[in-house]
């Protein structure tokens, strides 16, 4: 369900040259969870061994969620709401007509930001999901604080109860403690899979479950990826190879996901804590960042196609099938000239833009582009893209020599921003 494609005959021919024994040595690391960090490595079969009895009691408490509310505020930070919101927007757009509208917070300390939400929200029936491992991260801890105190204050108690749930861990937290003291529902976060891999458990599931996407799906397109990744010359594979030698052998610092369409924008963010929060560490690691064409071609093309050299290359995901398509109409008096696009739908100019982009930075402005071909925008599509893309993160983290499932670094602006609050024991 996914190609990749070289635009570099050079790079091409390195690819294929790569060590057999180096990919065969880390893949056998990921599937057989022997690699640095393997304690974090559940997500690998995660698609066959996720808790069915859990699945099915989450499509039961969403059910009948979904019947009272008509926002969901998701409270959560990086990978707690990045995958949920990638798989929403990129499964129903970015206008839906049905089911429950996503709203997230806790992913930002912006005062204004959060009092827009609470006053969006406050004349609505909505519900709360706080996920959380601990249950003490400040941003989503003081958001789910706000809006937990107006749902009691709105609707009382007993109704609240039956409008929050925690997704968060087993046993143990504040958050576990403070859901079973309340009576909330609660969905479990393995200890094996950690946040920005854990689209696929209750962290991702259960909001999208409650917005009406059907994680059946889901479930059957990581399934597909599962399989069709075990191989030594899968795409994924492919993928990681590629960016290695761009970024140990070529001296390229940053790699542009490119998409051409809006409702992809979140995914190019999930994809950017993916791959920043594996490989960033060690002095090492390519600088993700995104772009969407043509909107952002008309702010950073320049820069692309003239500006500083070996910096970034850019991978492109190139869909192939629009969830919607419409044309453009015949206007008589054709004042704007643009009557010669009557005979073309809008992706299709989409796809003629994208060929032309390409052929224009990679060809004459000589940066590499690497092509990724989408067969479509679905909740099958996101569930293989998303495992596809952690399978190469592993692969491409690997061959760093780094373990791509921690984040040491995360924790320095904690500790210094306790410190500022004067948080008891910092």
């Amino acid at each position: 369900m996914i190609k990749t494609i070289l635009k570099d005959s050079k790079i091409e021919n390195e690819v294929s040259n790569f060590s057999k024994d180096e990919v065969k040595k880390v893949s056998e690391m990921i599937e057989n969870k022997t690699g640095e960090g393997n304690d974090f490595l559940g997500w690998v079969t995660w698609p066959n061994d996720f808790d069915k009895d859990e699945l099915s009691r989450m499509k039961v408490v969403a059910n009948n969620l979904k019947e009272k509310i008509e926002v969901l505020l998701v409270v959560g930070i990086g990978g707690s709401y990045l995958g949920a919101r990638a798989a929403d927007e990129m499964i129903r757009g970015l206008y839906p007509k049905d089911g429950v509208e996503l709203i997230y917070i806790g992913n930002t300390i912006s005062s204004t930001y959060t009092k827009q939400v609470l006053e969006y929200v406050k004349n609505k029936e909505f519900g709360i999901v706080n996920i959380s491992k601990s249950g003490t991260t400040t941003e989503p801890g003081i958001a789910f604080r706000v809006f937990e105190k107006l749902l009691v204050d709105i609707k009382g108690k007993e109704v609240a109860k039956e409008r929050i749930v925690a997704v968060t861990d087993k046993a143990k937290g504040a958050l576990k403690q403070l859901a079973t003291a309340e009576g909330y529902e609660t969905f479990t976060i393995p200890d094996d899979i950690g946040g920005r891999f854990s689209v696929f458990t209750p962290v991702g599931i259960f909001p999208l479950l409650v917005a009406g996407v059907n994680i059946d799906e889901i479930f059957a397109g990581a399934k597909k990826a599962m399989e069709d990744t075990k191989s030594l010359d899968n795409e994924a594979y492919k993928y990681a190879v590629a960016r290695h030698i761009l970024h140990t052998q070529k001296g390229f610092k940053a790699e542009t996901l490119v998409g051409y369409e809006l409702q992809m924008q979140t995914f190019t963010e999930w994809w950017k804590q993916l791959f920043g929060e594996s490989e960033g560490k060690d002095g090492k690691g390519l600088f993700p960042t995104s772009c969407i064409f043509s909107t952002d071609l008309h702010s950073l093309g320049q820069f692309v196609q003239e500006g500083t050299k070996n910096v970034l290359f850019e991978t492109i995901i190139d869909v192939k099938k629009p969830t919607m398509d419409l044309n453009v109409p015949t206007n008589d008096e054709d004042l704007d000239g643009l009557n010669y696009l009557t005979s073309k739908s809008f992706h299709e100019i989409n796809k003629v833009a994208l060929e032309g982009v390409i052929d224009a930075h990679a060809n004459t402005g000589d940066v590499p582009n690497i092509v990724l071909e989408f067969e479509k925008m679905d909740a099958e599509m996101f569930g293989y893209a998303a495992y596809w893309f952690m399978k190469s993160c592993a692969m491409s983290g690997y061959l760093l020599g780094i373990n791509p499932f921690n984040q040491p670094g995360v924790e320095v602006y904690k500790t210094n921003m306790f410190k500022l609050l004067r948080k008891p024991g910092f």
